[in-house]
């Protein structure tokens, strides 16, 4: 991927301890603001990961915005070499996720991961940690809440609410399809909630995941569609 930092912006094998100190530190860095305007983001790509029997899979799918059509794919296998804990996932995932984007011939406008961005108890999840790295836009899209209160959001397609923590405005809630469980958005690096949220929707066709989502976690699991 072209305009990118090293691949190994830090070593891995850190114990918890260490990995939450990181985490701690580098969320000083997190900028939770547009650096770029939307309507010139041409292509999102989405990152996804799978295991098994020991080895992590991860996937990038890159598409165009304007009309959700693939550009470019690719995909990194590891060893897992640290232990699933909540919080610390990217310590898990993070070496196969820079190995797959690596592989890409041009680096895409935005990046959006199956996981958190600042929407985290240390406000540094995979997609705030990585966007980091690599100094891209990135939004975190999740399946389930890790940290943070909210009200549930309208049933329509569309609606959303506020992820809080305390005063803090951590994330929305986003409801991508009327009647369907919502999903959780943040902030990555540099983006703004509010742009998080319009992408997200936009990426979002018949299904509840958004499209960058549903085609890397496909292609994690050896297929491709789109």
């Amino acid at each position: 991927m072209d305009s990118k930092p090293p691949t190994n912006p830090h070593p891995w094998d850190l114990t918890p301890k260490e990995a939450i100190a990181l985490q701690q530190h580098l969320s000083g860095k997190i900028i939770r603001r547009s650096g770029i305007d939307i309507h010139e983001i041409a292509t999102v790509a989405g990152v996804d990961m799978h295991y098994h029997q020991g080895l992590a899979t991860a996937a990038v799918v890159v598409i165009r915005l304007s009309d959700l059509v693939t550009v470019e794919h690719a995909t990194a296998v590891r060893k897992i070499s640290f232990p699933y804990i909540p919080g610390l996932l990217t310590f898990r995932e993070g070496p196969a996720i820079l190995a797959a984007l690596d592989q890409l011939t041009a680096a895409p406008d935005l990046l959006i991961f199956d996981g958190q961005g600042i929407a985290h108890p240390r406000r540094c999840g995979l997609a705030s940690h990585i966007g980091l790295f690599l100094d891209r836009p990135s939004i975190g899209c999740a399946k389930t809440r890790l940290s943070g209160r909210y009200k549930a959001p309208h049933s329509e397609k569309g609606s959303y609410s506020y992820l809080k923590d305390g005063d803090e405005t951590i994330g929305a809630v986003v409801r991508t399809r009327s009647n369907v469980k919502p999903i959780f958005v943040s902030i990555g690096h540099r983006i703004n909630l509010e742009d998080s949220i319009r992408i997200v929707l936009k990426c979002c066709h018949r299904y509840r995941l958004p499209e960058t989502t549903r085609r890397a976690d496909t292609l994690a699991r050896g297929r491709l569609i789109g």
